[in-house]
């Protein structure tokens, strides 16, 4: 059942549209001195209201803010069936959003009251003890052709709009389980971008299971715990790892692939679901002369 059937159906909250440009073009001056105009990420403070209760304030690009509120909602637990959320209303005059629910938050005060600031861009926050959720996530994990990654990392270089023109963001890309990119989205930090996917993904009455999640960022506890509990089993960054991030990913079976960029990639976990089938031809060869 497509999404836009399924949502028919279901009792989704109402939105404000109040996306803003992500950039702003301003004059730099370069080593020699010469006047150069470009291009600057726009970093907004965003305060969450939730049923009139201040949460906490993000810093965001503000392009994508109600998917943003949507996904990190729901990446946080704090709120469990969209149908739950009367509305989310952005303002940018106050820097503020109110997010009103039917009846309430069900122990609201037990989910605010740990709070874990992350290694994320921008100081990320996550609330309640999501290791609770993770337990209980279990991915089956599909097949990957190293093609198909090469493939689909040469696509990537197609995206990254707000980087390419003012750099200081983070990406990240849902991806289906053919590789096409369903949605792309930039920040000023790696968690909102993978926030607002989730926000995409719930919107819409998508599952996980059969896509892939792409970042720019390191693949920290915090990324590897956001994608597991959003059911998807393959996480794929240009960037590093750390040691608990694999330790999670181990943990509840997400592939792990990091430096991916060009040809190059690591697989830190879940090398037995990856198809070498395009393995450079200067590695085949050094490795052909050295036996």
């Amino acid at each position: 059942m497509s999404s836009s059937v399924s949502n028919l159906s279901r009792r989704l909250p109402e939105l404000t549209n109040a996306g803003l440009d992500a950039t702003a073009r301003v004059i730099s001056y370069n080593e020699y001195n010469e006047a150069i105009e470009g291009s600057i990420a726009v970093e907004r403070a965003l305060t969450i209201y939730l049923d009139k209760r201040e949460v906490v304030t993000l810093m965001t690009l503000g392009n994508h803010p109600e998917l943003l509120i949507l996904g990190w909602l729901r990446n946080q637990r704090l709120v469990e069936d969209i149908e739950d959320i009367k509305a989310i209303q952005v303002d940018w005059e106050t820097e503020a959003v109110a997010i009103t629910t039917h009846v309430g938050v069900k122990d609201l005060d037990k989910k605010l009251r740990h709070k874990t600031v992350t290694t994320g861009c921008g100081q990320g926050t996550m609330f309640g003890d999501l290791m609770d959720n993770i337990d209980k996530v279990l991915l089956k994990q599909p097949l990957l052709k190293q093609s198909s990654i090469y493939r689909l990392l040469h696509t990537l270089n197609d995206y990254n709009e707000v980087y390419k023109s003012a750099g200081a963001v983070h990406g990240c890309a849902l991806c289906s389980k053919d590789l096409v990119i369903e949605q792309f989205i930039e920040d000023v930090g790696r968690h909102n971008a993978v926030d607002a996917i989730a926000g995409f993904m719930w919107l819409n009455d998508l599952t996980g299971e059969d896509k892939l999640f792409y970042t720019t960022g390191r693949l920290t506890s915090e990324m590897v715990i956001k994608v597991a509990l959003m059911g998807i089993p393959v996480l794929l960054s240009r960037s590093g790892i750390t040691r608990m991030g694999l330790d999670i990913a181990q943990k509840v079976g997400v592939t792990l692939i990091a430096r991916a960029k060009g040809h190059h990639f690591m697989v830190y976990h879940g090398r037995e679901f990856i198809e070498f089938d395009a393995v450079p031809e200067i590695k085949r060869i050094a490795s052909s002369r050295g036996r």
